[in-house]
């Protein structure tokens, strides 16, 4: 895929970025080169190599049990960092009226 002014200039408008004039040729020759990259990758051979995904089929045997603590200390320790705390909550200012 080849990047252009036109291209350029609609991923301006949906990044909500201002590219300057003196810059666009640039930038228009790093996304071609960086295009080019990402559909050399795709020529690639990888079946040899098992995806980080199928590895995670069984997350029990990668991921910790989820247990609840009731160590209150913990939460009292957070909360007396707080400028700010009521009955085990933090005080914020107002943002939305």
């Amino acid at each position: 895929m080849i990047i252009d002014n036109t291209l350029l200039t609609k991923l301006e408008k949906l990044s909500y970025l201002k590219i300057e004039n003196d810059k666009r040729e640039s930038i228009e020759k790093e996304l071609s080169e960086i295009l080019n990259f990402v559909e050399n990758l795709k020529e690639l051979e990888t079946d040899e190599f098992e995806s980080k995904f199928t590895m995670l089929k069984d997350a029990k045997a990668y991921l910790r049990e989820d247990v609840v603590s009731q160590d209150e200390e913990i939460g009292k320790s957070i909360i007396s960092n707080s400028p700010r705390s009521e009955d085990n909550f933090f005080i914020v200012p107002k943002i939305i009226e």
